[in-house]
């Protein structure tokens, strides 16, 4: 058994004896043309994530996410930072995309989130970049914000499957996902971790810049769960498929937090595995002012109190939530 297991990994309710990555069935099938031909549609009429921008980036036009035909890759390297259960001993094969579809003041990673960093790749590249991982002895293959790039993601997971890809993909999202890009994934995606940040609608508006987030995460979230179900486990304790939600504790929005909780226990599942984060910390915009010299985020521009922390774990367990990361 894996070292870092927990209850909620080794319950033998969610242990499976055997797995394939759900992608070798679809490419059994002969599906994963068809996957890729709706994923340029997609792209023709651009509504990949939901600021629905209508732009044709088969021709390289670009908008909200500023990224056009090809994905932009910031780095791709075995990560030992990941939950216990995608890192393991080798490390989780994360390819990190640039560029973003929201604009939270508070992005720790806006360096490559909301400046352009990286190199525009092809499907075929990104396709190298994740052979390279595998034979690296990665546990998975873990696309870090892949909202406004959800059609390249299949096109690279359709070059990919032919080559050789047989370990896990995980899709490490903000949840302000389109429920369409997340149909082409269905039965490509083997794990979804969504981070849900925000309940109500003023809060994301403010410090994320999109206000209809907490519905579309919602939306997402369900539809994730729908495709692959509660977390389950190998006999080695690693991740083989299912939802993992990441919350990430913010100063004062404990109620947010709860609603979020109470929310993924009643509509999604009590048996929704959760990693309740703790390492927010103000970056970015945080410290801005406005011209009479008030801050604009003081709210937010520090880290989470130990008190803030202890309650976001209550109100998770309170909720009827059960199956948490090691660290929560």
């Amino acid at each position: 058994m894996f070292a870092y297991g927990t209850a909620a990994q080794t319950d033998p309710r969610f242990v499976v004896e055997e797995f394939e990555p759900a992608c070798l069935r679809v490419h059994r099938a002969g599906g994963l043309e068809e996957r890729r031909r709706l994923a340029l549609a997609e792209l023709e009429d651009c509504c990949a994530c939901p600021r629905n921008c209508h732009v044709n980036r088969l021709e390289d036009v670009a908008r909200v996410c500023n990224t056009g035909r090809h994905a932009i890759v910031s780095s791709a390297f075995p990560h030992f930072g990941e939950e216990d259960c995608l890192r393991g001993w080798n490390g989780s094969g994360t390819i990190f995309f640039g560029m973003c579809n929201l604009r939270c003041v508070f992005c720790q990673n806006w360096d490559i989130s909301q400046k352009r960093s990286g190199e525009e790749l092809s499907a075929a590249e990104i396709a190298d970049l994740m052979l390279s991982l595998q034979n690296r002895g990665c546990h998975n293959i873990n696309f870090v914000t892949p909202e406004h790039v959800a059609p390249q993601v299949v096109e690279a997971i359709a070059e990919a499957v032919p080559r050789g890809l047989e370990i896990p993909i995980v899709y490490n999202t903000s949840a302000y996902d389109a429920v369409a890009s997340l149909a082409l994934l269905d039965g490509l995606v083997d794990i979804y971790m969504p981070d849900f940040k925000f309940w109500n609608r003023e809060t994301a508006r403010r410090l994320a810049k999109a206000k209809d987030y907490p519905e579309r995460a919602r939306e997402a979230i369900l539809e994730m769960h729908r495709q692959v179900g509660d977390l389950r486990f190998g006999a080695d304790g690693l991740a083989k498929r299912g939802l993992l939600v990441r919350h990430l504790v913010m100063p004062g929005q404990e109620d947010e937090a709860a609603a979020i909780f109470r929310w993924l226990a009643s509509e999604v599942s009590p048996d929704t595995y959760v990693n309740i984060m703790g390492q927010y910390r103000p970056a970015y915009q945080t410290d801005e002012r406005t011209r009479d010299g008030r801050a604009k985020y003081a709210d937010i521009d520090r880290q989470p109190s130990m008190a803030e922390m202890s309650a976001a774990r209550r109100a998770a367990r309170s909720a009827g939530l059960w199956r948490f990361d090691r660290r929560a």
